[in-house]
């Protein structure tokens, strides 16, 4: 089968207009994406703006400001939260002579840590408060032996209700107490 000449002719020109149809259709779909993303483009840029840097700045002052006072109150609330653990240690030893002086707890009560001496060496001090009931002599041991062996605390003052009621044995001690901590230099 031999094509003539018109034949060829006809084939490439229909060849040709296929190619130049081919590459029209992709020039024009490559116009509308670039249209597309001009708009895109474009609103981005009026969305950054209408982005404010200065409010930006600002806010982070604000909020480094926030940190900072955040950081001074959780410091703060380390120190208020150590204080504990020195009161829980100093309870541990009272309720062990009062069980070794076979007197009853019946109230402990603290105020802040203030600071003092003890033999000119400067310390923290914990006030201690505490009522204890048990018979008289109990109660005069108890006293005896937080001065002997609470080896960090010294009694301040005591005072002892002795019941005069026959029916009700149990008598009374109201104790103040300093706990001093060694704080370091």
């Amino acid at each position: 089968m031999k094509l003539s000449k018109t034949s060829w002719i006809a084939l490439t020109v229909g060849i040709c207009i296929i190619a130049f149809a081919s590459l029209g259709f992709a020039r024009f779909q490559q116009a509308q994406e670039q249209d597309q993303l001009g708009e895109e483009l474009s609103v981005a840029e009026q969305r950054l703006s209408k982005f404010q840097f200065e409010q930006l700045s600002s806010q982070q002052e604000e909020l480094e400001k926030r940190l900072k006072l955040t950081t001074l109150q959780l410091g703060n609330t380390k120190a208020i939260l150590s204080e504990p653990t020195k009161s829980i240690a100093a309870t541990d030893t009272l309720f062990d002579i009062a069980e070794n002086c076979d007197v009853e707890v019946t109230e402990i009560s603290s105020s802040d840590p203030t600071s003092g001496e003890l033999a000119e060496v400067t310390c923290s001090v914990l006030p201690v408060t505490v009522r204890v009931e048990g018979d008289v002599l109990s109660l005069i041991s108890f006293i005896v032996e937080l001065n002997s062996d609470f080896t960090t605390g010294v009694v301040e003052a005591s005072s002892i209700s002795v019941s005069e009621d026959a029916a009700e044995e149990m008598s009374s001690a109201n104790i103040q107490l300093l706990i001093y901590t060694y704080e370091g230099d």
